[in-house]
């Protein structure tokens, strides 16, 4: 495949000279809101069982409100660690010691996907076609996640994009989105530079690790029109075929 510089088009804006797209998984390309509520709200209550009177300031935490999941809350854009690290805030808070919080934080966490109907996150709507489209430009195309890597690698197999994917990546410890060095991890993994390199998220975090490593640009998308959720970024959109290739 040959890559080579596009120039990419959202809304009024125009990216120029662009080799590489990063894309984030979770609300980006994955609609996951019913998985990360399932998630959330079944850990809750197995470390509520444990410790009473956790479960409803946890939700809170988490960003669960019934069934309404924040798209800007905890477990919808943290990474898993800082999902354990916060969970187990909680459970400290009863006087438990902190290694044994963090424990049962973790095994809540585990025990509770086990629980989750497995049937896999869709894609949303239009995410094969800008990806078929982005690869067909010839650019790099890459996932990077707060996730983890196992997580966005059986994304990509489930949904059959390794033909148009370069890059798997997601958190599996430190560091974690906003931090830039992630950012410039997957650049350098792709073999291309920041300034080249745009990077399309969901999140506050997406939008400040790009700008931190000096991407070629952010592209915020909201697919529930707040566009509050992604501050930073060069453009908003509230859907993926907004992006364009125009040359």
């Amino acid at each position: 495949m040959r890559f080579s510089l596009a120039t990419v088009k959202c809304r009024n804006v125009t990216f120029t000279n662009i080799q590489a797209i990063l894309f984030d998984k979770n609300g980006t390309l994955e609609d996951s809101e019913v998985y990360l509520r399932s998630l959330g709200q079944r850990s809750a209550r197995m470390i509520d069982a444990s410790y009473p009177g956790i479960g409803e300031p946890l939700l809170m935490a988490f960003g669960i409100n019934g069934d309404q999941l924040d798209p800007a809350g905890l477990i919808a854009v943290a990474s898993r660690h800082e999902t354990e690290v916060a969970a187990a805030a909680y459970i400290a808070e009863t006087g438990r010691g902190w290694f044994e919080s963090l424990a049962v934080a973790r095994q809540a966490l585990e025990e509770a996907e086990k629980y989750i109907l497995q049937t896999p996150s869709p894609l949303f709507v239009g995410g094969l076609e800008i990806l078929k489209i982005l690869s067909e430009a010839g650019l790099f195309i890459g996932i990077l996640s707060a996730a983890t890597t196992a997580e966005v690698c059986a994304f990509v197999k489930h949904h059959e994009l390794s033909n148009y994917i370069q890059l798997s990546m997601g958190v599996d410890g430190s560091p974690s989105k906003p931090n830039p060095l992630l950012f410039l991890q997957a650049c350098k993994s792709l073999g291309v530079e920041p300034e080249v390199t745009l990077m399309v998220g969901d999140s506050m975090g997406d939008m400040q690790m790009a700008r931190n490593a000096k991407a070629a640009g952010c592209i915020g998308i909201t697919w529930i029109g707040k566009p509050e959720n992604v501050q930073g970024a060069d453009v908003v959109i509230n859907q993926l075929d907004e992006i364009q290739v125009v040359s």
